[in-house]
């Protein structure tokens, strides 16, 4: 069975997380996707939220996907990450050239720890490009428009994050 680990801090799941994790299912049985935690950052949905954010999402595609899936939290290095949950491929949503300039670095890395573990980059689709959790948060916090980025119950949970 072919097991892939997709790693992100989902504080929101974009649009851009769910294209790259339905089409990494093509590629892969089982999909772990890991929620990095830092003691250092300050989330605004907690891992639990996260958790059930991206099962509601993926679930929504179909039942039979949302079976393949493993939602976890992690910290530390991202291949022992993946090794801890038998996967064998890493894999990496890209955007740009400067996601791609950041990532071959950590690929190298990776690969040099744990040969045993690939990598294989999925480029952004052309939609989803230019979403990013960052700035769907700060749209958010100024009561912006937002949903077209993310699916509709994230929107939601985000609304109510952000509520006067």
């Amino acid at each position: 069975m072919r097991i892939g680990f997709y790693a992100g801090s989902f504080d929101p799941l974009t649009k851009g997380h769910e294209d790259i994790i339905l089409r990494s299912l093509k590629l892969v049985d089982q999909m772990v996707i890991g929620i990095g935690v830092s003691a250092s950052k300050k989330p605004l949905f907690s891992v639990a939220e996260r958790q059930e954010i991206i099962h509601d999402a993926i679930a929504a595609h179909g039942a039979e996907l949302a079976e393949r899936i493993n939602i976890v939290e992690f910290s530390g290095l991202l291949v022992d990450a993946a090794r801890a949950h038998r996967a064998t491929l890493i894999i990496r949503g890209l955007r740009s050239v400067t996601d791609y300039d950041y990532e071959a670095e950590m690929t190298a890395m990776n690969a040099a720890m744990a040969p045993d573990v690939e990598t294989v980059f999925l480029m952004a689709s052309p939609a989803t490009r230019f979403i990013s959790s960052t700035l769907v948060r700060q749209i958010a916090s100024m009561k912006g428009s937002f949903s077209d980025f993310v699916s509709a119950s994230v929107a939601d949970r985000l609304r109510q994050k952000f509520q006067d």
